[in-house]
């Protein structure tokens, strides 16, 4: 069964690129996998499994679709099915000769306990063609991988680049920091560590990583609220609790 279909959502939500990708289907077909498409989008960061299912209903109408099994992998991937996600972006990547999906195909073979298969799909020679974007995330991907295989120290250096400037405001700016401060802490770079998850903190202004939490966690310490503050004002009349604020 396909999952339910709000009445507000038609289909014409969608990229008219996409949209010219289903021209091929019946209209009445069409039509339903374009209102799927648009709820696997729409569900993908909020509800990852509901998004799955309006994906696969797509795929189910739609199969031979680019866009369709694109969607089918990304949903996969975000609910951790990554031999499926696999699976369906090569398809896609097949049929539309898109090589922007190879950072989540690298990432899925992570995911799959193979890191030495992402980094090979990070040296193919189609990366060096990729937008900005797309190679930055094959960079944090690569940093991850070689932190699967115990190498550290060659998990901060695979994210040096020109990217890597605490100026810079990209829309990457913020997750490339993040996984270089990672990697840093990682490595026992501690201090070094600070420095860059503030410069994360710096440039993400849509709350896309928690580095603010990490870099209060590493400074210890912790905010209070209102019981907080009660609790901590009864501390002060003699009152000692256990499991006192960092």
């Amino acid at each position: 069964m396909e999952p339910a279909l709000p009445d507000d959502v038609t289909g014409r939500e969608l990229d008219r690129a996409v949209r010219a990708e289903l021209s091929s289907l019946a209209k009445l077909n069409a039509e339903a996998v374009s209102r799927h498409l648009v709820m696997a989008g729409r569900l993908r960061d909020e509800d990852p499994e509901l998004a799955y299912e309006h994906a696969m209903a797509a795929q189910a109408r739609a199969g031979r679709v680019g866009a369709v099994r694109e969607a089918a992998g990304l949903t996969a991937y975000a609910t951790g099915r990554f031999a499926e996600a696999l699976a369906e972006l090569r398809a896609a990547r097949r049929i539309t000769g898109d090589d922007s999906l190879l950072p989540v195909m690298a990432d899925c073979e992570r995911g799959l306990g193979r890191p030495e298969r992402a980094l090979a799909l990070a040296a193919s020679p189609e990366v060096a063609k990729l937008g900005a974007a797309e190679r930055v995330e094959m960079l944090i991907v690569s940093s991850g991988a070689r932190r699967d295989m115990g190498q550290p120290d060659a998990a901060v250096q695979a994210l040096h680049g020109p990217q890597l400037q605490p100026s810079a405001r990209r829309p990457w700016s913020a997750r490339l920091f993040y996984a270089y401060a990672d990697a840093l802490l990682a490595a026992g770079r501690r201090e070094e560590a600070l420095t860059w998850f503030g410069h994360a903190v710096d440039a993400d202004d849509t709350g896309e990583t928690d580095a603010g939490e990490r870099l209060e966690e590493l400074q210890g310490i912790t905010f209070l609220d209102s019981d907080d503050s009660e609790d901590g004002a009864e501390a002060d009349r003699g009152d000692e609790r256990p499991g006192g604020h960092r």
